[in-house]
């Protein structure tokens, strides 16, 4: 199971970050001496219909030495594409861009599907994308098997309420994709090592975790031990 440090990008600080590591690229950079493999990167303004922090999000990535994941509002085929361009390792293809079979398909041909990622926010089962009020008639299960069917098999699922709370992921959710045969990444929510440990022995392929190591509720050095 990988862990994936979140380094959420809003109005060019980190989210919920304090003192250094609120500059990405000091975040970045401490995550990766600490031992992290991945880093999950996301412009939090693009998501949320802002500003575009492409200039920085290209600047992080630059500075990268470890594989970035990146997401975001990520839903149209230029800024996908443009993703790539900076440097990503992996692309996160948002719930309003994972809805559209066919650009799901375009973008599997053009980067293949092992570089890309959907994102699935869920509030009560039911995709939720982040930066609108909508709550789609369409639950996560149905949308992870829609796009497993055309050949994406990483999801990044994320039960908005928990977002941020340090109350413990929806593994409950999670499993339920993971069950398709697809590798699942929980985000949102994770406060604790136990939160971890239950992760993993749900067989999830990875969490991403932002607050929680900003507050200091563990390292990257215990999250990694918890989850070798």
């Amino acid at each position: 199971m990988e862990l994936y440090p979140a380094v959420d990008i809003e109005g060019g600080r980190v989210a919920r970050a304090h003192g250094a590591m609120a500059e990405p690229i000091a975040a970045l950079q401490a995550f990766t001496r600490a031992g992290a493999r991945w880093i999950h990167l996301v412009d939090m303004d693009r998501a949320y219909g802002r500003q575009d922090n492409h200039g920085l999000i290209g600047a992080v990535l630059n500075a990268a030495t470890v594989n970035v994941q990146v997401g975001g509002g990520l839903f149209r085929e230029i800024d996908i594409d443009q993703m790539f361009t900076l440097g990503a390792t992996r692309v996160v293809i948002g719930p309003r861009g994972a809805v559209d079979s066919g650009l799901v398909a375009r973008m599997i041909a053009r980067h293949g599907a092992g570089k890309l990622a959907a994102g699935i926010d869920a509030k009560d089962g039911r995709v939720a994308p982040r930066g609108t009020q909508d709550i789609l008639d369409l639950t996560a299960r149905d949308l992870a098997l829609q796009v497993s069917q055309l050949g994406i098999r990483t999801i990044i699922y994320n039960e908005v309420t928990r977002d941020g709370k340090l109350t413990g992921p929806d593994l409950d959710g999670a499993r339920q994709l993971a069950a398709l045969g697809l590798d699942v990444i929980v985000s949102g929510g994770v406060g604790s090592l136990d939160d971890l440990r239950a992760a993993r022995a749900a067989r999830l392929a990875g969490a991403c975790v932002g607050r929680a190591l900003y507050d200091g509720k563990f390292t990257i050095a215990e999250a990694l031990a918890c989850l070798s």
